[in-house]
């Protein structure tokens, strides 16, 4: 059976401010990559809402449920009926533990998957966009960087790593592509960053 997805961040910030940006839906939509839009469905207890993610012009959606304990756990199910939809149905949970260093914030959640054997490799890139979400997320809030500039930031990145490999191999000079491997300055989002497996804690 695949493992149910685990993501942890540290963040610099303040509980207020971390809730906010996580909570309300038009600031989560901004950093998440996992989706396009997030939209409250009236005002229900728990709190009804749907979801929609675009990949290459079609619109995906789904609804789902969240409750919480303020600044401390919330709690989520989702599910999709479009038929193009990776995910059937699922739960999770974030939590934010203070500590001396910053906020913990962290999730896990399982799914059901549409089709099990493409499961093998949407799950790990699922994993991939939670971490670099959260970091983005992280930088947002410890630098007051927008998401929408560091998206344009690990574009940029990508690219210049990328071209360095590329004029590696054409002008044979492997000194070029050491390039590639320099260190990320710590406002472009790596899902490196972050803990993707539960602390032994």
């Amino acid at each position: 059976m695949p493992k149910p997805l685990y993501i942890e961040a540290l963040i610099r910030t303040d509980m207020a401010k971390l809730w906010r940006r996580t909570q309300d839906p038009a600031e989560h939509q901004r950093w998440d990559a996992r989706f396009t839009e997030i939209d409250y469905i009236g005002v229900t207890t728990p709190q009804r809402f749907r979801y929609s993610t675009t990949v290459f012009g079609v619109r995906i959606h789904g609804e789902g449920i969240t409750s919480h304990k303020r600044e401390a756990t919330s709690a989520l199910r989702f599910r999709s009926d479009h038929p193009l939809s990776m995910i059937v149905s699922g739960s999770g949970y974030w939590r934010y533990i203070p500590t001396h260093q910053g906020i913990r914030f962290l999730t896990g959640y399982d799914y059901v998957p549409q089709w099990a054997p493409a499961d093998r490799v949407f799950r790990p890139l699922m994993g991939w966009a939670t971490a670099w979400s959260f970091d983005r997320l992280r930088i947002w809030l410890e630098h007051d960087i927008p998401p929408e500039k560091t998206r344009a930031f690990a574009v940029v990145d990508a690219a210049i790593r990328a071209i360095a490999i590329v004029a590696a191999v054409r002008t044979k000079n492997p000194w070029l592509a050491l390039i590639a491997f320099v260190p990320k300055s710590d406002k472009v989002p790596a899902a490196r960053r972050c803990l993707r497996k539960r602390p032994l804690r």
